[in-house]
């Protein structure tokens, strides 16, 4: 039997409270219709006895406490789901908002998802290519992976979104590419989504792309579902459909400080910095959506971006992120005020689940190689770096000369690199042996002599030809 109840007990920002509400459930779907009869959505998000907080999407704005109607809807906001989502943008609610009208369900899917039992899932293996060098090659982004980027304001963690959004790809083994990306930016200003949505178009591959987008002008209680819906609309397009999909998810320090008003203003008794208690297991719900289940051919991989408040790594957000993801990206304002992009910190970033995707029959056999002896070079170019503002860079020994002059071309060639520049992972493979190269053999300690008569001598002699070309294109230009 459906019940309307009329009038309501109190109204709280956006909440509603209702009493004598028996049977009520969590997360149970609300109708509401205001004395003017217009019907607004809402769900119930606490429950205290036969009383109940009722979240309204559209905010409280004309609600009567007198005549307000209210009516339990018996089921959990769920998410119409069809394979026709591709390519097509949603607000943060999952309602269509590119004018192409509504979507025909195939099936409805409730968007706080189902576990993924832990016996039931795969250990994920084979690398998502990114186009991006310091990626590919040193943090390199698995399938099934949770990988966040820790950013800071102002940086250019949107571009590099954009960037990865258009490049990333799989191939899987029979040749096909069977990719898409869902991608959910959260409490963004307008101009920031007009950039997502004109760069995935003009680009050529919002056909593959999945949008939600919740702008800052929204309801907060709208930004607190985006990342479900997104989530359940990948999980769709990979447990049902078969296909590999990477959820990009920005800003979640947006989505937590959403939370963190919204459990204000439930009363809530606050944890670290405001922040609800609940915020490690709250993460943990969404990152834990991704990974590969036995008998599916698809997967879901996250990426999510978060900005760090005064570049502080140890605020709640990218502190609790850091403890349930594999790995994270770091990035540096340094290298950003210097025109460096992407400006990834390399030494701090890690992938924890790089070691099992990489090698041969994933990438390239030097691929660990490279890896572990480009960290450790870049380590020592730090250290001479410190021991050169104490002592200047005149004095220091020849071998730690070469290590800043290393340092210098592995900034400016193997971290930069181009808005537009894709490159495949031999590519970037090939680049670290010619930055290696203008180090001595013995300095290459990580590398065994299989590997280093393999790659060490090509790349040298690449990099003179190198260095002889741009010599004669200087020469040229002066004359």
């Amino acid at each position: 039997m459906i019940l309307d109840y009329v009038g309501v007990k109190e109204i709280n920002g956006s909440f509603l409270v209702l009493d004598h509400v028996p049977n009520a459930s969590s997360e149970e779907m609300v109708s509401i219709r205001l004395e003017s009869g217009e019907v607004r959505q809402g769900r119930v998000v606490q429950i205290e006895g036969d009383r109940v907080f009722i979240q309204v999407f559209e905010g409280t704005n004309n609600v009567s406490l007198d005549n307000t109607e209210t009516r339990l809807l018996a089921h959990p906001m769920e998410l119409p789901l069809s394979p026709e989502i591709l390519g097509r943008v949603f607000n943060g609610v999952g309602q269509p908002i590119d004018g192409l009208g509504d979507i025909f369900p195939v099936k409805r899917a409730d968007i706080n998802g189902t576990p993924i039992n832990p016996v039931s899932r795969v250990y994920p293996k084979n690398y998502i290519n990114t186009g991006i060098s310091t990626i590919d090659t040193l943090m390199t982004l698995i399938r099934g992976q949770k990988l966040p980027i820790f950013s800071g304001d102002g940086m250019k963690h949107n571009e590099l979104a954009v960037q990865i959004a258009r490049q990333a790809k799989i191939v899987d083994k029979n040749g096909s590419n069977n990719f898409c990306i869902v991608f959910a930016a959260m409490g963004v200003k307008y101009d920031v989504a007009e950039y997502f949505r004109k760069s995935f178009e003009s680009s050529g591959v919002l056909g593959r792309v999945v949008m939600f987008l919740n702008l800052a002008n929204d309801p907060i209680s709208e930004r607190v579902l985006t990342p479900r819906c997104a989530l359940t609309a990948a999980e769709y397009l990979a447990f049902d459909l078969g296909m590999h999909v990477l959820v990009i998810m920005t800003d979640m320090t947006s989505y937590c400080e959403a939370l963190r008003e919204t459990s204000s203003s439930k009363g809530e008794i606050p944890g670290r910095k405001g922040y609800p208690g609940y915020l490690y297991s709250d993460l943990a719900s969404l990152y834990e959506r991704a990974g590969i289940v036995r008998g599916k051919s698809g997967s879901v991989t996250q990426i999510p971006i978060l900005t760090m408040p005064n570049d502080d790594l140890t605020h709640p957000v990218p502190d609790l992120t850091g403890y349930i993801t594999e790995g994270q990206i770091q990035l540096d304002r340094g290298l950003d005020a210097s025109g460096v992009y992407p400006p990834i910190s390399v030494l701090p970033s890690l992938s924890r689940l790089m070691k099992d995707g990489i090698g041969e029959g994933f990438t390239r056999e030097d691929h660990s190689a490279v890896s572990n002896q480009l960290f450790a070079a870049y380590s020592k170019v730090m250290d001479a770096r410190s021991l050169a503002s104490v002592i200047g860079e005149e004095e220091l020994s020849p071998i730690d000369q070469q290590y800043l002059a290393f340092g210098r071309l592995f900034e400016s060639r193997f971290v930069n690199q181009g808005f537009n520049e894709n490159r495949t992972i031999e590519e970037s493979l090939d680049l670290g042996w010619e930055l290696l190269s203008t180090l001595p053999r013995g300095e290459l300690d990580r590398v065994d002599d299989a590997i280093l008569d393999k790659y060490y001598e090509p790349a040298k002699a690449r990099a003179a030809a190198r260095a002889k070309a741009d010599k004669q294109s200087a020469d040229a230009a002066l004359q």
